[in-house]
């Protein structure tokens, strides 16, 4: 299979930069939830590869300072488009930013979705002292959010307490879940519209 290649006409960038905008944005979707305050090194460096990575990819051999104005004038458009039909589909909503991915569950850590969000125990355990918590044991709940925020719900009395062992396994039997457990805390704690409270 072959992939035409694109001239570096005026039409030619605005078609380009589409292309790269929408791959761009899929790409990141999949990625995972991570804001920019929470990007690692590695993350950045990514970041800035793939900006220099896409810049000839947008505009060809068309150096002109027109040609740099349009790809830009076409990312901008192409955001505002899309911020405006995600509000109006809340399927393309959910589907660009995701669910709430839960991270703990009555004090039990979700090893499997830490590892599958790419959040490490490290991050978990700053955005623990940072609601005031010492350990996950301590936390009612912990959610990713789709905007790459970690909410912590932390512990009040009367909530049952499951301390889990070393290896994750809760001690108590009725804080065990099967798999990851987040569908259904979801459903229980989803409210209407996002959770994040962002745009997107």
């Amino acid at each position: 299979m072959t992939i035409p290649d694109l001239g570096s006409d005026l039409p030619s960038v605005v078609l380009r930069t589409a292309i790269v905008y929408v791959c761009l944005v899929l790409g990141f979707r999949f990625l995972g939830k991570r804001e920019a305050g929470q990007l690692s090194t590695l993350d950045l460096v990514v970041l800035l590869v793939i900006a220099n990575a896409v810049q000839n990819a947008m505009v060809g051999q068309n150096t002109s300072l027109i040609a740099g104005l349009i790809a830009a004038g076409v990312i901008l458009v192409l955001d505002l488009i899309l911020h405006a039909a995600a509000d109006r589909w809340e399927s393309l909503r959910d589907f660009l930013d995701g669910e709430p991915t839960l991270l703990v569950d009555h004090g039990m850590i979700l090893f499997e979705n830490l590892r599958r969000e790419g959040i490490s125990d490290r991050e978990l355990a700053v955005a623990l002292r940072q609601n005031q918590l010492l350990s996950a044991e301590e936390a009612l709940f912990v959610f990713l959010e789709t905007n790459g925020q970690i909410s912590v719900i932390p512990r009040r009395d009367g909530d049952g307490a499951g301390a889990p062992d070393l290896d994750g396994a809760s001690k108590d039997p009725a804080t065990r879940t099967k798999g990851s457990g987040s569908g259904f805390f979801r459903r229980r704690l989803r409210r209407p519209g996002r959770l994040s409270g962002g745009s997107g």
